[in-house]
């Protein structure tokens, strides 16, 4: 049997997908990036193969994309992470009825896609780096807060009052006002709620300088806090397609695209 991977290095993450000759997703791996992109990538792909029984030469091609793309050589093609999260979104999507909006919160950035008909990228917009929307800011907030970054979700769930306002557009500065509501003696629970909101909003803004169309996907860590959905629901006013997943939908479309590669260059 013959396999194909897609490996997006991110910026805090890196994520392996593997397919196999139908397309069919054949397992996936996430592993922390750390400072050694390179060999930390080489590493979570040997996993991933290792794990699935696959040898790295029945791999016949492997797509990279992400942050960190150019630095894996040994990859035979890379790619954007917009191209590979719309071919992920669309291929995943398809269980869903279809999807025409992607949003996807990574570690340093905010994406929003619209895909047309045939899934091609019609428009996107991101964020400012600096911008209180992305994973990075979950991280440090759960750190100011001391909680877990996995407990976030239930944080906003169990909260009493209603969620507090976050108006600082920098991670820096909304630090801050974390520790000022913090020592004012706000609850937990309605920081992380406010928290969620205030990425909502920005997250929903940001989707609608690109036009929001039929289901929306939401892929990304951060889709894996059930807070955070809610939050995203309730400004868009309908429910999100999340998939199984949610890191790896850029790795997936990586690998997806390989096969589709080495079979147009076989033919």
């Amino acid at each position: 049997m013959n396999y194909f991977a897609g490996l997006d290095i991110g910026s805090t993450a890196i994520k392996v997908a593997l397919v196999d000759e139908g397309g069919r997703l054949a397992g996936v791996h996430v592993t922390e990036s750390g400072s050694l992109f390179h060999k930390n990538a080489k590493e979570a792909l040997r996993m991933l193969l290792e794990r699935h029984g696959v040898d790295r030469e029945q791999v016949k091609y492997l797509i990279a994309t992400g942050y960190g793309r150019k630095l894996f050589k040994e990859a035979d093609d890379s790619i954007s992470e917009i191209t590979a999260n719309a071919i992920g979104a669309h291929e995943a999507g398809r269980a869903f009825g279809g999807v025409r909006t992607i949003i996807n919160i990574g570690g340093q950035d905010s994406k929003a896609i619209q895909l047309d008909d045939q899934g091609n990228v019609a428009n996107f917009a991101m964020n400012d780096k600096c911008a209180a929307g992305t994973g990075r800011f979950l991280d440090v907030a759960a750190r100011n807060l001391n909680i877990d970054l996995e407990e976030l979700g239930d944080y906003h769930f169990n909260g009493k009052g209603a969620p507090l306002t976050i108006n600082s557009t920098c991670t820096v500065f909304a630090e801050s006002e974390i520790i000022g509501l913090l020592a004012n003696g706000h609850g937990k629970e309605e920081i992380v709620a406010g928290i969620h909101y205030s990425i909502a909003k920005r997250t929903v803004r940001l989707a609608k300088r690109v036009g929001i169309e039929d289901r929306v996907y939401f892929d990304g860590g951060p889709a894996l806090n059930k807070g955070l959905v809610a939050a995203i629901q309730d400004e868009l006013q309908r429910e999100l397609v999340v998939p199984e997943h949610p890191q790896t939908t850029t790795a997936f479309g990586a690998a997806i695209l390989a096969r589709n590669e080495f079979f147009a260059e076989s033919d």
